[in-house]
């Protein structure tokens, strides 16, 4: 794994965890590494599912892929955000 690849990886991760933030009503009680790695795991996931349903891959951006992605992103920012509430004392 080269370092762009890893680079690559941190950026898509913060962009689809901070749109998953923002997309969640209400204040979320993590901080941006959490929303970043939130971010990464959710786009792995929606990348694979993507490739599990057939959906196409083009030259520009893929739409569909980038919605189940920044979908899964609310999903992950929710139940950690929710977690992470609770420990709290």
């Amino acid at each position: 794994m080269s370092i762009q690849t890893i680079l690559g990886a941190i950026v898509i991760g913060a962009i689809i965890g901070a749109l998953g933030r923002l997309i969640l009503p209400g204040r979320q009680p993590i901080g941006w590494i959490l929303t970043i790695v939130v971010g990464i795991v959710a786009a792995l996931i929606g990348t694979a599912i993507a490739q599990v349903l057939g959906v196409a891959t083009t030259d520009g951006i893929d739409w569909i892929e980038l919605v189940m992605q920044v979908v899964l992103a609310v999903v992950g920012v929710g139940l950690v955000a929710g977690l992470r509430g609770r420990t709290r004392v």
